[in-house]
């Protein structure tokens, strides 16, 4: 027979303690007065290996957010091998058991010691078992049960965002989309209305509305304006409980900006604008400003403005400002105030985005009348043409007229004008106009040949206001006249072989002239007469024989081309052929010839020039190939060659100017002073080369001479130099008696500027002139010569080389004073 035993487990129900199966509709203090037991049975005899049992319980609540001071109670736990003696012990495990869920383990009472939320964990897991408290083995096996928190409406509705920014065109129909908002609520949504959530509007109204259920805020008013209002803050609630009363709710802002549509054509503000304008206003230039207003933003603001009509159509345009969407009238053409001084434009503003939803409204466009006011300005003179091109012979004589330049002031005052040329495209001063009249003509010659064009400046001012001038460039062509000879194109030195035959072509010449010929230049080459008898080479102009071979093909081209072409043909060779006379050479007996050829054109006035050609003969092989041209180098094989030679004709030059300058410097150093005493030197000056005593130099001058200028002996020549060119001596007047110095030196120095026979260059004439004196008496070592007081020229000697002569010259004085 088999012993089972039952596990009780007790829930009780109090005031906000715990619900059933249903929740509780009213709360009550105390315990209920029925409790529930659920019993286990299991079997004893085989302990818990061979137990059959169940929990006999249904789902158990307990209600969130408990307020009260005691621990709230859960249930109990019962056993049937509990005999009440405290022999068993109750225990929890599981989800807060020990911590959230505490159990008395005598009794089995289960509390919970915290408030629950069950936001934060809905459902609690718990495992409960009874066991021996002496052996502390199990009694029954450990069982599993759930406690589940029962929600209040404790969760306002959140919205998913703080603040919502939406933007819908502006003049919308009713009932157009603008934004969603969502709300959502923590509580159970499977228990009651805690969190079933309604949306209503409380700001915006009447121009917004939302809906209900969904949150879809929509457009309630017809045509809203942009331009009166941009801007509208909308304030929805959401509200849990189904929106009925005790239901808590949630709000959020949602800013709501109405885009704009072109919805407003632009408007002139005024319908005439006037301004001024300068006749000096260059083209391009701005004149003024014009703005026509649009109540619309960005594109569809943008307008496009254009001149319709008036009398300034083609004088005047105008362009727009992307920036300010202003209209900028500017200047086609140069204004002429004396022409015309008024013009009316007809100006048009039109929008470059144009919605077709809202042409009903109107012409999307405005014109406005614009008058500009020409101002008359002092405007430089004016040219008749813009440049100038003029040509002239290279022949011409200096002075001549080539052209004249025409230009007048445009004012009414019509002031005179007066030309020049720019100096800085004429810097040689070619050509010169006259200031009166602009009549260009030459001062310098012309050379075609050197500069065909020349291109210069003239500048028109006005007399009575020169700043107010103009330029015009003025090309002149130099056109050519036959004025240069023809000449070879090269220099010709050719050969002709020693064993060379009669008529043999030994060189073909060509020649070049600097002249232009608009036919092509015709040369003509012939031998110069002093040697065209007697020459041993002859010379054969290609130029009749060339138009001879091609007088049938000429024929043969005429008759193709002449029906088709108006062709002028010119054939022209302008070479020549130099040949040999005779048999052969020997360059023994002339190694070079000389061969004058005179060349002419046909141009007028000819002009001809005689140019030679070297022939040198030069020894040759049987087939004409050279083999040496220089006669001395059959004898002396190992010549120098003309490098070699050039060489040393300059290092002999060089030695030859080293002696001749070496001689002049030789030269200059032996001219010695003739007078090498003091006997009469009066006021010319000792010249030579050695150093002299400074101050001390006692014996030199005589400063009497100065003071009687009639001891003069004009007379006499200069003793101490070699004279070099002997002239008739002039006279001069004597001074007066006292004269003093001053007036001595300025007759002097009028003597020497009026004397022809000075020499052609400056020459300086120094006189020491002091003054009249001082009390203090000179200082000068000139007048020392007057006192008495030996002097002592002995040191001279200690001095060196360099004094050895003045050593010489006052020790010999002091020798003769001593006799």
């Amino acid at each position: 027979m088999r012993t089972y035993h039952c596990f009780w487990l007790l829930f009780w129900a109090g005031q906000t303690h715990q619900s059933f199966l249903t929740p509780l509709s009213k709360r009550t203090s105390g315990f209920p007065e029925k409790e529930k037991v659920f019993i286990l049975s299991g079997n004893s005899r085989r302990d818990l290996h061979r137990s059959k049992r169940s929990w006999m319980w249904n789902q158990f609540f307990l209600l969130e957010e408990y307020t009260g001071t005691d621990y709230q109670y859960v249930g109990k736990l019962h056993s049937d091998q509990d005999k009440g003696d405290g022999s068993l012990k109750y225990i929890l495990s599981g989800d807060g058991a020990g911590d959230l869920f505490i159990i008395n383990e005598n009794t089995g009472d289960i509390q919970a010691t915290k408030r629950l939320d069950r936001e934060e964990k809905p459902v609690y897991i718990l495992r409960a078992q009874a066991i021996n408290r002496r052996t502390g083995r199990p009694v029954e096996p450990e069982s599993e049960f759930i406690i589940k928190i029962h929600d209040i409406n404790d969760n306002e509705p959140m919205f998913t965002k703080d603040v919502y920014n939406a933007s819908i065109p502006e003049m919308s129909d009713v009932g157009t989309f603008v934004v969603q908002v969502t709300a959502t609520d923590a509580d159970d949504p499977t228990y009651g209305n805690s969190a079933k959530v309604v949306y209503s509007i409380l700001q915006g109204q009447p121009y917004f509305s939302v809906e209900s259920e969904t949150g879809i805020i929509k457009t309630a008013l017809l045509n809203m304006d942009r331009e009166n209002r941009e801007q509208y803050q909308v304030v929805i609630q959401a509200k849990d409980m189904g929106g009925q009363m005790g239901g808590l709710s949630g709000t959020t802002t949602v800013n709501i900006t109405l885009t704009d549509v072109n919805d407003n054509p632009p408007r002139f503000p005024q319908s005439t604008y006037q301004f001024r304008a300068p006749e000096s206003t260059p083209p391009d230039s701005p004149v003024g400003r014009i703005k026509a207003n649009d109540a619309d933003v960005d594109e569809n603001a943008e307008i496009e403005y254009s001149i319709t009509e008036g009398d300034g159509y083609d004088m005047f345009g105008i362009t727009t400002d992307k920036d300010t969407q202003e209209g900028i009238i500017t200047v086609k053409k140069a204004l002429d105030f004396e022409n015309k001084n008024l013009y009316i434009l007809k100006v048009e503003a039109t929008n470059t985005h144009v919605d077709p939803r809202f042409l009903y409204l109107g012409p999307f466009k405005d014109s406005a009348t614009v008058r500009i006011q020409v101002e008359d300005v002092d405007e430089p003179p004016v040219f008749s043409r813009p440049a100038y091109i003029m040509e002239v012979k290279e022949d011409v004589p200096i002075n001549s007229v080539i052209g004249t330049v025409t230009a007048q002031d445009p004012d009414a005052a019509r002031n005179p004008v007066k030309y020049s040329v720019d100096r800085h495209t004429d810097m040689d001063r070619v050509f010169n106009i006259n200031s009166g009249n602009g009549s260009i003509f030459t001062s310098k010659p012309l050379d075609r040949e050197t500069l065909l064009w020349h291109n210069i400046t003239v500048i028109a001012a006005e007399i009575n206001n020169p700043k107010q001038s103009s330029r015009v460039p003025v090309f002149i062509k130099v056109l050519d006249v036959n004025d240069n000879a023809p000449e070879f194109a090269m220099f010709y030195e050719t050969f002709v072989c020693e064993n060379a035959k009669a008529e043999q072509l030994i060189q073909t010449l060509s020649a070049v002239d600097k002249d232009d010929s608009y036919s092509g230049h015709q040369f003509s080459f012939s031998l110069a007469p002093e040697v065209a008898g007697s020459s041993n080479f002859t010379l054969q102009d290609n130029r009749g024989e060339f138009l001879g071979r091609l007088f049938f093909i000429i024929l043969s081209l005429l008759s193709v081309f002449r029906s088709r072409f108006n062709v002028c043909f010119v054939f022209l060779d302008n070479t020549a052929g130099i040949f040999t006379r005779k048999t052969r050479y020997n360059r023994h007996e002339m190694s070079t010839y000389f061969l004058p050829v005179v060349i002419s054109d046909n141009d007028y006035p000819i002009q001809s020039s005689t140019e030679t050609v070297t022939i040198r003969v030069c020894a040759c092989d049987h087939r004409g190939k050279l083999l040496s041209c220089n006669a001395e180098a059959l004898i002396h094989p190992t010549g120098l060659s003309t490098g070699a030679l050039i060489a040393i004709l300059l290092c002999i030059i060089i030695l030859l100017v080293t002696v001749v300058l070496f001689a002049a410097l030789r030269r200059q150093r032996k001219k010695e002073p003739l007078i090498i005493s003091k006997e009469d030197i009066r006021d010319n000056i000792v010249s030579y080369n050695d150093e002299g005593g400074g101050e001390e130099d006692t014996q030199a001058f005589d400063i009497g001479t100065l003071r009687n200028p009639e001891a003069i002996d004009d007379n006499k020549l200069r003793r101490d130099i070699v004279p070099e060119t002997l002239f008739m001596p002039r006279r001069t007047a004597a001074a007066r008696d006292n004269t003093d110095v001053r007036d001595f030196i300025n007759q002097r120095l009028k003597e020497n500027d009026t004397d022809p026979t000075a020499p052609p260059y400056d020459s300086l004439a120094t006189y020491a002139y002091e003054g009249n004196g001082s009390v203090a008496e000179s200082l000068s070592s000139l007048e020392s010569v007057t006192t008495d007081g030996d002097q002592d020229y002995d040191y001279l000697s200690d001095w060196g080389p360099r004094f050895k002569k003045l050593a010489d010259m006052y020790g010999a004085m002091d020798s003769d004073k001593d006799s």
